[in-house]
């Protein structure tokens, strides 16, 4: 199983909406490395949900259930997708600046190349971030 973080702002899909859906298409991505990142996802591979824009912080867990396919919300056809199910919130979302001060996270692709929307996590990583939001993967 891989680990990854993907974000969303949450004006326009929160973890609210994902947990009411529970089960969804992760769309709209139109960076070739944030895509190439999805292409690599597997089905059980688990994600944490970030919260971008104002809140900068890490809200929940979710499941990769459907691997990549095209995003028809793609006029050009460059893009895909991948669907995913809520599995669960965390009991203390953690926040970017927390990350950020955090030495061991230092290399973490959040941190590193913050503009991208979808970037993996390490095993280490994972546990460390499960750790600090009190939260069992």
């Amino acid at each position: 199983m891989a680990y990854w973080l993907m974000k969303s702002e949450p004006g326009t899909w929160s973890w609210d909406d994902q947990v009411r859906e529970h089960r969804t298409h992760w769309d709209g991505v139109r960076n070739y490395q944030a895509s190439n990142n999805m292409k690599a996802m597997k089905v059980g591979d688990l994600a944490f949900f970030y919260h971008s824009v104002n809140e900068k912080r890490i809200v929940g867990i979710v499941r990769v259930v459907k691997e990549y396919y095209p995003d028809d919300s793609d006029p050009r056809g460059r893009f895909g997708m991948v669907d995913v199910e809520a599995v669960k919130p965390v009991e203390r979302p953690v926040t970017l600046a927390e990350i950020k001060a955090e030495p061991r996270l230092a290399d973490l692709a959040l941190v590193r190349q913050s503009r991208l929307s979808v970037v993996p996590v390490s095993d280490e990583h994972w546990r460390l971030i499960c750790a600090m939001a009190e939260t069992e993967a």
